[in-house]
Order: C-alpha cells, then structure tokens, then sequence
C-alpha cells in the first residue's frame, strides 16, 4: 500500500468502522471542493462558447458534488455503533451510498444523452476560446488526480462506495477530454461534433454508472463469500484439533467490518465433547479477532472406521465422475439386516448441466452398482463460495 494512502489509515485496520468512517470523510470532502471548483469553471467555459456539452459536463461537476457529499454522509452513517432498530449496526449505508452515486451517475447520462440529441438535430456553431480550453484541460487533470485518490482509498479499505467514485472520476475525464477535442476540432476543421461528441460522452458515462451500480447492488442483494477468504477459514479452521472437514459454510454481509457467518465442522463422534466444545468456542472468538466475523458453528459428529471411511472414498470419487466440482459431505451409513442407508450431501454448483434431482438419480443409480443392498438418501445443496459455478 502505499505511504500516501497510509496516513488515511493512520496504522488502522481497514475492516475497522472508523477507519473506514474517516476515509471516506476524506474522499467526501476532496470531492465537494474540488467538483464545485470545476463546475464554476466550466460554466464559465459554457456560456462563453455556447457549447451545450461544455454546459452538460458542468453540471455533471455539480452532480458530482452532490454525489461526494452523499458519500461523505454514508460512511458517517455506516460508522454509526449496533442499535436496537439495527442490531448489525449502519455498515450496508456505505453500499446505500455508493448506490446513489452510481444513480447520480446514470441520471447525468441520460440527461446529456437526450440534450446531446437535440443538439445534433439542430446544430449550432461553436464558438472557441483559449480560456475555456485551458479550463477543460485543467479539469481533466484535476479528475485523473481523484480518479487516482479514490481508487487508491477503495483498495486500501476495500470499498465498493469509493470504486463507484473513482469510476465517476475517471469518466469525468474522458468525457472532459473527448469535449476539449471537439472545441479543437471545431476550430480549427470547422466540423459540428459538439452533439455527437456530447453524445459519445453520455454513453460513456452510462456504462460507467451500470458497472459502479452493479457494484453496490451485489452486496445489497447477498453475494457469495469470496474464494480466498473461504479458504482463509478452511486453513484456519482444520488447523485445530479434532476438526475433521467443514460445510455448509453460510455468509452474510452487513456491510465492511460487520458480518454473520455459520458452518458446520465435522468432529469425531467418538471424541470428547467437552474438549471439542471449547475447541468450537476458541475457533469462534478467533474468526472475529481476525476478520471481524461473528461465527456461529454446527458440530457433526461422524464416524470414521474403515468401512465407512473406504466407502466414503468410493462415493466422492463417484460423485467427481459426474463433474469435479461435485463434493459430498455429512456421510454415514445405517446397516440393516436387509439393505444398508447410506446418507450423504452433495454440493451441485448454480447453473449445474444436471438438475437436483438428475444428480441425485446418477448417484443412486452408480451406488446401486456398487451393490443392490445400498439404499442412498441424498440431499443435494449448493455452495455459497464465490468460484463455485458450473462449467
């Protein structure tokens, strides 16, 4: 990281609220300042060119003002402490914040789109300036200067609020750039593109706002735990005594910093409880110290003799012919004096080529090979890891 984006951080950590509180304050900040600035100064550009995208672009600036004070006003919100309205506390109002920002956005481009039309229907001469280009150029390094602060603190602390910021940005100065060489164009080649300019630019920026609003909606919805983070938990999980497997692994976002998460840990069914009990507990308080998750486990007890361990194997393998990302978990086997249960899950990724019930058919029909004494009870789940998809 680097030493400028260390000061924002002040050594903290950047799942911690305030953390997270006081840099986006300081985007917030920056960003209202330094949009105003640019609004007035293209304005200015406008009105003295009669150039109706100079005039659009400057009341983007002022949208982005807006759009920076929102983002100042979320991550106070977010840092706000658990209350009994909101016992998971405010974090989801910095998602809420990059979401309006993404609509700000969406709204400046259809605006521009719609003026931008109209201006090729009916063109009209622009007049150029050298102010009003040193203006233009000005601002296009000033954007690529919050495009470059932004995304910097969006790495740092990890937040979808400012990617969606530093995407504005960086649109902001495209579209401010694209602008400058269509007053040039219009100069020095006499060609009317102030319109189809204007247009190009409301395009850009409408892609922009889908992405930084996908962004923010994702987590809002509930999206799958990410991958290294998944096997983060694993690695430090398994490394405790008598922890023989996970699954089931639920996670549930409540904003940066705050989030559930429950699973269930096999543990030897022949073990003793006590023991395993404060070894679950010990875990638990681990997982929050860590990632700032609070954890709630589910422990299986399993049987682990040869038999059922040799038949294990046979039914994993089984399950990786139908596709490799199929995993089973939770197995155990009831003999009986006619047939034997064997009961298992089986993690099917979303999308599988199989529905649930054809997957349960091809096992049982693999299984009953095997010997026709098997009566297989499967329960087919799916994972909630981000990587988990169907080929």
């Amino acid at each position: 990281m680097d030493a400028f984006f260390r000061f924002c951080l002040r050594g903290g950590d950047p799942q911690n609220p305030e953390t997270r509180r006081r840099c986006g304050v300081l985007s917030g900040g920056a960003g209202i300042g330094l949009n105003l600035l640019l609004f007035l100064g293209k304005l200015l550009a406008g009105m003295a060119t009669a150039s109706i995208a100079i005039t659009a672009d400057a009341f983007n600036n002022l949208t982005d003002a807006a759009s920076s004070a929102v983002t100042l006003i979320g991550f106070r919100l977010a840092g706000q402490e658990a209350d009994e309205e909101h016992p998971f506390g405010h974090g989801r109002m910095e998602y809420l914040a990059g979401l309006v920002v993404a609509m700000l956005i969406l709204l400046v481009g259809v605006e521009l789109a719609q003026s931008s039309f109209q201006k090729i229907l009916h063109p009209e001469p622009v007049d150029f300036s050298l102010l009003s280009a040193v203006i233009l150029a000005v601002s296009v390094g000033v954007k690529l200067g919050m495009f470059w602060f932004n995304r910097g603190l969006s790495r740092a602390i990890q937040s979808a609020a400012l990617s969606a910021t530093a995407t504005d940005s960086l649109s902001d100065a495209v579209a401010t750039a694209t602008l400058l060489l269509g007053l040039l164009a219009g100069h020095f080649f006499r060609l009317p593109l102030d319109g189809w300019l204007g247009l190009a630019v409301a395009l850009f920026i409408l892609r922009a706002g889908w992405g930084a609003a996908k962004d923010t909606v994702d987590p809002l919805l509930g999206r799958p735990m990410d991958r290294a983070l998944a096997a983060d938990i694993d690695q430090l999980v398994l490394n405790h005594a008598y922890i023989l497997g996970i699954h089931d692994l639920v996670y549930h976002d409540y904003g940066p910093g705050r989030a559930m998460m429950s699973f269930h840990a096999e543990v030897p069914a022949d073990g003793d409880f006590l023991e395993i009990h404060d070894v679950i507990d010990h875990i638990e308080r681990e997982l929050k110290a860590k990632h700032h998750i609070e954890t709630s486990i589910h422990m299986d007890p399993v049987v682990r003799d040869g038999r059922t361990e040799a038949l294990r194997t046979q039914v994993a393998e089984l399950a990786r012919d139908i596709d490799p990302l199929l995993t089973i978990h939770d197995f155990r086997i009831t003999a009986g004096p006619i047939h034997t249960n064997i009961l298992f899950d089986v993690v099917v990724p979303y999308g599988f080529r199989l529905s649930d019930g054809e997957v349960r058919a091809v096992l049982t029909q693999k299984l009953k090979k095997l010997s026709d004494r098997y009566f297989p009870v499967i329960q087919v789940d799916h994972s909630y890891v981000e990587g988990q998809k169907a080929p």
